[in-house]
């Protein structure tokens, strides 16, 4: 994971991740794809995504897709020696990824005017759901705060008339994450022109608001602007989403595939529109296999989705197409299943370079390879609190 391959476009640099459960985690995944050599930074209690999902290898599943081709040391942060020990490692470092609340970092010792003076050129990407020095920042916030906060969880509601329950992924997480990225890579640029590093603030909260690209309309007060929503269909097939509004849907089933008006004299316009749709839905049911529902979209040529379940994503032909599900070493003697990065170079390498480390795995491989010590003073590390090495998990039953 540590080798320096010059075919991946981050080969060389060093990324020292403090962060934890999955804004800074995804952040430092990515820049391990890229080619960066990730170390992961964790407390003796591990990160608490350790505790979730399958355990393979004495990895648990969501601690290993966000933390896969990283190594590890584990640092007693509470220990008195312990910030010498992070000082030496920032000496080194490129890159320093932190997801604690603002006061934290400062709190131990540890925020940027303090790493800035051991270290220039460090660049540190510190992401927290209400940003630094806000009415808000000492708040905790998971990403589901923040989905309710920035109007996510209420829109849901209103649109899609269902009980208010958070969203099925963390986007205000992962949101953050990658522009939490785009900015890392944009100050390693700048420093290249003048030699200085960067503290850089992202909040989840402007991150996905800037992402979400139906805000406008609250904002300006114009949802009844929008048009329809995209409706989900049963086929004889399966159920499919069908990427237009109804009223064109109508226009081009008639126009193509030969549905007729049907009679609806005397009948209203919510009566209407009732009638036609019981023609659509009539006309999809008859469609009794993949093979028809595919010839009948082509006919109208319009965009279409199966509703698949996850755990079938296996069959989708363009995952499997450009291998977007990899398999790695399990750390068991076989292989597991991990999303490899979307990344796709024309003369240049990316993806997922191994597994995800135990805690405190590579206590002994980074201090010697980064800072320079033996064996013989990791081992006194280690024997005074200062390095942890980490229980491995046992694997899932079953």
């Amino acid at each position: 994971m540590a080798a320096s391959d010059p075919n991946y476009p981050l080969a060389g640099l060093k990324v020292l991740d403090f962060s934890r459960v999955l804004a800074g985690p995804f952040a430092g995944r990515m820049l391990s794809d890229l080619g960066a050599d990730v170390v992961k930074v964790e407390p003796p209690d591990g990160d608490v995504t350790r505790l979730w999902g399958k355990v393979i290898g004495g990895v648990p599943g969501y601690y290993h897709q966000q933390n896969a081709g990283k190594r590890d040391i584990s640092i007693d942060l509470r220990h008195p020696d312990a910030k010498d020990l992070v000082f030496e490692l920032v000496g080194k470092a490129d890159i320093l990824i932190e997801n604690y609340r603002p006061d934290v970092m400062p709190r131990l010792g540890l925020g940027y005017p303090d790493l800035s003076a051991a270290n220039p050129r460090l660049i540190m990407l510190s992401i927290s759901g209400f940003g630094a020095n806000g009415p808000e920042s000492r708040r905790p916030a998971y990403a589901p705060i923040v989905h309710a906060e920035v109007g996510l969880l209420a829109r849901a509601v209103r649109r899609g008339k269902v009980a208010s329950r958070d969203l099925p992924l963390s986007v205000a997480d992962t949101n953050a994450a990658l522009h939490g990225l785009v900015a890392v890579l944009s100050a390693v640029i700048l420093r290249e022109r003048t030699g200085r590093g960067q503290h850089i603030d992202i909040a989840m909260v402007d991150a996905t608001m800037v992402t979400d690209d139906q805000l406008h309309y609250e904002l300006e007060d114009s949802e009844d602007t929008m048009g329809l929503p995209n409706d989900v269909w049963e086929t004889g097939a399966g159920p499919i989403l069908i990427s237009a509004d109804f009223r064109y849907l109508w226009r081009l089933l008639t126009t193509h595939a030969g549905l007729r008006e049907p009679d609806s004299a005397g009948q209203g316009l919510e009566a209407k529109i009732a009638t036609r749709r019981a023609t659509v839905e009539a006309y999809l049911r008859g469609l009794s296999t993949w093979d028809q529902v595919d010839a009948a979209m082509a006919q109208i040529n319009t965009a279409w989705g199966r509703v698949r379940d996850g755990a079938a994503l296996w069959d989708q032909p363009t995952v499997r197409h450009r291998g977007s599900i990899t398999q790695i070493d399990d750390r068991a003697g076989g292989t597991r299943s991990i999303p490899q990065s979307p990344y796709r170079f024309s003369d240049a390498r990316a993806g997922v370079r191994g597994p995800a480390p135990h805690l405190g795995e590579h206590n002994g491989e980074v201090l010697e390879e980064w800072i320079g010590r033996s064996p013989a003073q990791v081992a006194r590390l280690i024997e005074s609190g200062v390095l942890v090495e980490g229980p491995i998990a046992k694997d899932s039953a079953g």
